[in-house]
């Protein structure tokens, strides 16, 4: 039992290890955006999800490569914008605009 344990262990460790993380902040008119602000990284068909807390900061690991898109569930719209996944982690700091009535992610 312990040994199917430790492994289970190991390959959650080195799965988690080996994704790409996409994380970053969120704000809007210069404040964060709030806690619960679901995000959503689309690579290779495949769809890799989190939220942001109460600082806008928001983490999501996809385990694929390349490029992608970032969609955020903010305001009952959900501006998105391109990214790219590596084996690293990659920092994505976004601000909230809206030009008539539309919202967009800008990279800081």
């Amino acid at each position: 039992m312990k040994t199917i344990i430790c492994l289970v262990s190991i390959f959650f460790i080195t799965s988690v290890a080996m994704a790409g993380e996409i994380y970053g902040t969120i704000e809007d008119a210069g404040k964060p955006v709030p806690a619960g602000v679901k995000v959503e990284v689309s690579v290779a068909g495949k769809s890799f999800t989190g939220e942001t807390d109460k600082f806008g900061t928001y983490h999501v690991f996809a385990t694929d490569k390349g490029k992608g898109t970032l969609t955020a569930g903010y305001k009952d719209q959900k501006p998105a914008a391109e990214v790219f996944s590596y084996d690293k982690s990659t920092r994505y700091d976004w601000t909230v605009e809206t030009a008539d009535g539309k919202m967009t992610l800008k990279r800081k």
